[in-house]
């Protein structure tokens, strides 16, 4: 009876460990990188996109929505975690954050987990009407902008990691200067005339569009920045990203289809 019992068990464990495995294993240890916050974060920007689609996976590895996953992270101790699978393929699992973990590290997660929650809820839905004019008095609507994919990228002059990404963006909108239906606007809090003196020095490829910050509070309801955004052909939100390497990755798969 024993033996049948330590045979049962030992099935049950093994059965366990396979169920826990079938997606891969951590690509680092989900303890040792909490050891710092130095350790953690460069993990973090470095290896976890959140607005790329994955399989997610909870503390058992059972697979779950990307709503729960972020959700989790949003409100819960949990950090993310990549398992080791092919170049393409994500499974990002959730860990336990430790007792003795840095308590900013479970800070910093919440408040990625919130905006990438928030952003991802917006995916699918309109973007918000609008009929802007630019700063060489160009109008651009809704309308206008049917039948075309739009990146939007929302910012001010005193925006450090906006600016930061200039030099990217920039080179992104001479990768895509062939594609006619791919149109970079930007969204910027400054005035007109802020924005003449400050893109003489610092030229941004994109349209500008002035005085939007009533627009992006409101309407838009940001509260990070930069942010971008990236409309379908069919005026709907297809993402929301919060840096230009989530933008590269996404407007790679957009401008398939």
């Amino acid at each position: 009876m024993q033996k049948l019992f330590s045979l049962t068990l030992f099935l049950f464990t093994f059965s366990l460990s396979q169920a826990q495995n079938k997606f891969g294993n951590p690509e680092v240890d989900p303890v040792q990188i909490q050891k710092t916050y130095e350790q953690w974060s460069v993990y973090q920007n470095k290896n976890i996109m959140l607005s790329r689609d994955f399989t997610a996976l909870d503390v058992s590895s059972k697979e779950i929505t990307k709503e729960v996953f972020l959700d989790q992270l949003a409100n819960g101790s949990f950090i993310p975690i990549r398992l080791k699978s092919d170049a393409s393929v994500y499974y990002y699992k959730l860990f336990k954050i430790q007792p003795k973990t840095d308590t900013s590290i479970k800070a910093t997660i919440n408040q990625i987990g919130f905006d990438a929650y928030k952003n991802y809820k917006m995916e699918g839905t309109v973007f918000p009407k609008f009929s802007f004019k630019d700063l060489d008095g160009n109008l651009v609507t809704n309308e206008s902008m049917k039948g075309k994919i739009i990146v939007i990228k929302c910012w001010y002059i005193h925006c450090t990691p906006c600016i930061k990404e200039f030099p990217q963006v920039n080179k992104l909108v001479e990768e895509y200067k062939d594609r006619k239906d791919i149109i970079f606007i930007s969204l910027a809090e400054d005035s007109p005339e802020e924005l003449k003196t400050f893109l003489a020095r610092k030229p941004l490829s994109y349209a500008v569009i002035p005085d939007m910050k009533e627009y992006m509070n409101e309407a838009l309801q940001l509260n990070s920045f930069p942010t971008h955004f990236i409309l379908n052909k069919k005026g709907l939100i297809s993402k929301v990203l919060p840096n230009f390497e989530s933008l590269e990755v996404a407007l790679a798969k957009e401008s398939k289809f």
